[in-house]
């Protein structure tokens, strides 16, 4: 496939990918990340992207999918959801299948700069693919060294939703998960819906596959392979603390993580992990 990269926002590389039947996504080299995505025949973006996000090569991008590697969160000695978000891939490959899908493969591996934080050999690649009503999107982990590594992870996805208070999150019922808001462990979700009444920040252990977020007009089908663990998050009234997202904007997004982050993932040299989350627009 042939692509090439155009200068975005902040002069930053990102490359477009448009579907033989219009489907559309725009993803910068800058920590990987999807800023965009239009289901075909729509005009909407369904994920969500702070009007305050700063394109910088030393800050990570508010919205789309981040991707959080070799940590998740601030659970570890690391720098918050680790530094695959704030550093330069490689894109392997980008352009049209045979099939019409629109595709991209991009690339990370370890270098002086990572191996000073986190001194591993790894391999690191994205591979995303969109068509009509979905996106696809699958993380690889490869330990290219021989020593067994550790690490958690996550496609932090912020889905655009119009009104996050008239939202419901369907699939969690009985479901236990940690919530970081409480600081409780080990709580299980009675009810069959979670609706978001405030700030939610919630690692759903060994969660299900299969996920709904539902709006009154629209709803959004959710599929994790690889991925143990589903994290919910809206930051409510806390919000006003993050000076890279616009005022009201946490009421226009809610965040369903596919992740490993409740127990980190082991590897032996030479193996592969992987895991991906496919959205489907409904």
């Amino acid at each position: 496939m042939t692509f090439a990269t155009v200068s975005g926002t902040g002069n930053l590389p990102k490359v477009v990918l448009v579907a033989r039947d219009g489907a559309r996504a725009e993803i910068y080299l800058h920590g990987a990340h999807l800023t965009s995505w239009t289901p075909a025949g729509t005009a909407a973006d369904r994920l969500f992207l702070s009007a305050r996000s700063r394109f910088d090569e030393n800050a990570a991008i508010r919205g789309g999918i981040p991707v959080c590697f070799p940590q998740f969160s601030a659970q570890g000695p690391l720098p918050n959801h680790g530094f695959a978000r704030v550093t330069l891939w490689d894109l392997a490959s980008a352009g049209q299948a045979k099939d019409g899908s629109a595709c991209a493969l991009l690339r990370l591996a370890d270098s002086a700069a990572t191996r000073l934080s986190w001194p591993h050999a790894f391999a690191l690649e994205m591979a995303v693919t969109l068509s009509g009503p979905w996106l696809d999107v699958s993380l690889f982990v490869t330990n290219t060294g021989t020593d067994r590594f550790s690490f958690t992870a996550a496609l932090h996805t912020y889905l655009r939703v119009e009104d996050v208070a008239a939202t419901t999150v369907h699939g969690l019922g009985g479901a236990r998960y940690h919530d970081k808001v409480r600081g409780l462990r080990d709580c299980r979700q009675s009810a069959l819906d979670l609706r978001i009444d405030g700030e939610v920040d919630r690692i759903y252990c060994a969660a299900p596959d299969d996920l709904e977020v539902r709006e009154p007009a629209r709803s959004m089908a959710i599929a994790a392979t690889g991925f143990p663990d589903t994290v919910v998050w809206n930051p409510g009234h806390a919000a006003a603390s993050l000076a890279d997202l616009e005022p009201g904007g946490e009421k226009r997004m809610l965040c369903i993580e596919a992740a490993a982050a409740a127990n980190p993932v082991s590897l032996d040299g030479g193996g592969t992990w992987r895991g991906s989350q496919r959205l489907t627009a409904r």
